[in-house]
């Protein structure tokens, strides 16, 4: 398990496109997005930095935590 902080990350359109960023480079992930910390929590068998780059693809700038 993988954690991010996502500091932009506010409401669950938000959490729909991230989660929807990381199926597409991984459709097995398992994605959960907590809204009061800001931060995404990704089983996946990616790497963190392609995990990181699908989040800045849908436009979420974010940090490993």
């Amino acid at each position: 398990m993988i954690r991010f902080n996502v500091p932009e990350m506010s409401c669950g359109h938000c959490t729909a496109a991230i989660e929807k960023a990381v199926k597409e480079i991984d459709a097995q992930a398992q994605v959960d997005c907590n809204l009061a910390d800001h931060s995404v929590s990704i089983a996946s068998n990616q790497p963190a930095p392609a995990l990181q780059s699908a989040l800045l693809d849908a436009g979420f700038e974010s940090k490993a935590a």
